[in-house]
């Protein structure tokens, strides 16, 4: 994700002057914990694939097709409630969940043709 910031971070040339110290300061006091936040997410990300990449390693010591679309759809209908319940959009949770399980599964295809 890149963001533009121009020296008053307000994303329009020389409207610092006219921002008040308060909102600038709010501002940047969000700022720092979304990106303590997009720094747990990345962390949080890298020991999930730790796990995958295990699970990928078992899978193709058995034989075990790259994909498990069972539990695929379990953890998607699990996710979505979460979604729901944490009052975050479920369609948006989908996505995100999809997006990495399409990433498990090429990690796994590999792991299986490198078995091989």
């Amino acid at each position: 994700m890149t963001t533009r910031h121009t020296s008053d971070d307000s994303g329009a040339p020389g409207a610092g002057d006219t921002v008040d110290p308060a909102v600038r300061a709010e501002l940047s006091r969000l700022r720092e914990s979304i990106d303590n936040i997009d720094a747990a997410v990345v962390h949080m990300l890298a020991e999930r694939f730790k796990c995958t990449q295990q699970v990928g390693h078992l899978k193709a010591n058995h034989q075990l097709p790259p994909a498990d679309p069972a539990r695929e759809a379990r953890q998607i209908a699990r996710l979505r409630e979460l979604a729901e319940s944490a009052k975050l959009d479920p369609a948006f949770a989908e996505k995100f969940l999809n997006f990495i399980i399409a990433e498990v599964i090429r990690h796994h295809e590999s792991i299986a043709d490198g078995a091989r």
